[in-house]
């Protein structure tokens, strides 16, 4: 069940007057004034190095939608980026071809998000707990793996295909697998019975079941597509950076879960969309390109995308409430 778009609104107002379209309004209003007031922003090379640097974030923000849908989270999302970078240097250092080591860093990081699916559904814990526990141990097999040296020497073809461009753009050729994998992850969840099945598991796990929806079967599926795509973004990062190191990054999960709720995605389940994500991703980094050019510090970034995080959590609360009191008032008037 999407609860997402209600059908009972007119057609118009169910396309233009909603989460997505404020997202990407707002968007939209932040990349004009960029442009025309922060000195560089408009430049072509500003949107290849934005969109380079987005790219493990848009990857990840995908799985990670259905699986904040669910009610759940996956915070290991990051150490999973870690650990197959690491894996994927070190089979490469010790001989192993480039595809076959990339391969098996996808399978890596498939079966640590089964891992994370198995202990969530069949023993039974918060997700939260487990993701924590998978962040520490994931990113510790890393870091134990390499230490503090990291593996640098790449196949220079492999690392130009990380940064190369579509024709003579300047537009990332990387750009067409996020494309590819964002129209695919669209169709699955809201066009496909295991999509509406996402959105009954995140509005009621009891009534999803009744329904004949397999809660477990669906809920190990999205961490494991959650650890795949972070493998896939991890094999990215040691391309791009061109250095598969135990620390590589860190701290990304939080922004692509920040990216997620702004993006319209409800912490509690049962609503959220692709497009708005989407949205909410480029926002942040839009955001942070502009105040990077602007001369401003880390630390500001740091502290707008939490206010961000923060609003994005407590507007629709706030909303709501706003609602719920507008209709007691009205009751009251009428009686």
């Amino acid at each position: 069940m999407n609860t997402y778009a209600d059908s009972a609104r007119p057609l118009l107002m169910r396309l233009f007057v909603n989460r997505d379209a404020a997202v990407l309004l707002l968007l939209a209003v932040v990349v004009l004034y960029s442009m025309a007031a922060v000195p560089f922003f408009s430049n072509d090379i500003t949107l290849y190095f934005l969109l380079l640097d987005l790219t493990p974030i848009l990857l990840i923000a995908l799985p990670m939608t259905l699986v904040i849908i669910t009610g759940e989270i996956d915070l290991s999302v990051a150490s999973t980026v870690a650990l197959s970078s690491v894996l994927f240097g070190v089979l490469h250092r010790d001989g192993v071809p480039i595809l076959l080591a990339a391969v098996l860093a996808l399978l890596t990081g498939a079966l640590a998000g089964a891992f994370n699916g198995f202990l969530v559904t069949k023993v039974g814990l918060p997700s939260l707990a487990v993701t924590i526990g998978t962040l520490a141990l994931y990113r510790g097999i890393a870091v134990g793996l390499l230490g503090t040296t990291a593996i640098t020497e790449w196949p220079e073809g492999w690392t130009d295909l990380a940064k190369a461009k579509i024709g003579e753009s300047m537009v990332p050729l990387v750009l067409i697998p996020i494309v590819v994998l964002s129209v695919l992850f669209a169709i699955l969840l809201h066009f496909t019975t295991f999509g509406r099945g996402v959105y009954a598991i995140g509005l009621s796990k009891e009534a999803a079941r009744f329904s004949g929806v397999n809660v477990d079967r669906t809920k190990v599926v999205l961490f494991t597509l959650s650890g795949l795509v972070s493998a896939l973004a991890g094999i990215y990062f040691t391309l791009r950076y061109g250095s598969a190191r135990g620390d590589n990054a860190t701290g990304l999960e939080l922004q692509v879960i920040a990216a997620v709720l702004l993006g319209g995605v409800s912490i509690f389940g049962g609503k959220g969309a692709i497009p708005g994500v989407l949205g909410g991703v480029l926002l942040i980094g839009v955001i942070a390109s502009a105040l990077r050019l602007a001369d401003y510090s880390a630390n500001v970034i740091q502290i707008l995308t939490g206010v961000l995080l923060i609003a994005s959590v407590v507007a629709p609360s706030l909303l709501g409430w706003i609602g719920a009191t507008r209709q007691r008032k009205v009751k009251s008037s009428r009686k």
